[in-house]
């Protein structure tokens, strides 16, 4: 049995059709994948005009995922060591002070914990109360059938 769908080329004529067809396809496929590149340069550049902070994150996030995928070397290790414990020092040394002055200027506007805790209890206090009023005003409307 032969198979009808793939026949070689009887003349000169058929092969050169053959060969312009394919030429001709390879040349759309080539023009389709052009215009796909210039389209998608164009999308990034809208994207990164309109959200640069987005594109710098995410470039960030790529390369901490690329940076996290390949193993550490012993050069490395020790190289960093001392940089890592100044910059781990550094982060609590910014954290404490932080904490410090913050609590420091809650208190002088007089915001104490002990303040926080009567602010919140009154809150909830008034929510409560409100939910109570309101849901007997609801039960006393329901009753008179008004």
């Amino acid at each position: 049995m032969t198979d009808n769908t793939t026949r070689e080329p009887q003349t000169a004529a058929e092969e050169r059709g053959l060969v312009g067809n394919a030429r001709q396809r390879a040349l759309d496929a080539y023009g389709s994948a052009r215009d796909g590149v210039a389209n998608a340069r164009q999308r990034t550049s809208q994207g990164l005009d309109e959200a640069p902070l987005i594109a710098i994150a995410g470039g960030l996030a790529a390369g901490a995922l690329i940076a996290a995928l390949l193993p550490k070397t012993d050069t490395e290790t020790k190289a960093l060591r001392p940089v890592g414990k100044r910059l781990t020092d550094t982060a609590k040394a910014a954290a404490t002070a932080a904490k410090d002055t913050g609590t420091q200027r809650l208190a002088e506007l007089g915001l104490t914990p002990e303040k926080g805790k009567d602010t919140l209890r009154t809150i909830l206090e008034g929510v409560t109360d409100a939910a109570k009023t309101s849901a007997q005003a609801a039960l006393g409307t329901a009753r008179n059938g008004q």
